[in-house]
């Protein structure tokens, strides 16, 4: 692989190498590349935190939402409910036409 470099990161590493005798072109980029996984663990880890400050905040409104009824909805009730107003709502509709 090879990697091409602007001259303005080919002269800071040439600066680098210079300065820092004991470094090699090769371990400056093992350090570059180590810290380029450190960051992508880094914004993963603040990814996560932002997805899990998200859901509490759902459940946090879900859970007020709930609280707020004055009585539990049974789900199969509900359904029917809605269905019923949809057909009495598609009868006048028909009604209405006819």
């Amino acid at each position: 692989m090879s990697i091409g470099l602007n001259p303005n990161q080919e002269q800071f590493i040439q600066t680098k190498l210079q300065a820092e005798k004991h470094y090699s072109a090769e371990e400056i980029f093992e350090i570059a590349i180590r810290l380029l996984d450190e960051d992508d663990r880094l914004r993963c880890s603040q990814a996560e935190r932002t997805d899990t400050a998200w859901v509490k905040d759902v459940q946090q409104k879900i859970d007020a939402a709930i609280s707020a009824l004055a009585h539990p909805i049974n789900g199969e009730t509900f359904v029917n409910e809605i269905l019923e107003r949809f057909h009495k709502l598609a009868n006048q509709a028909r009604e209405l036409i006819h």
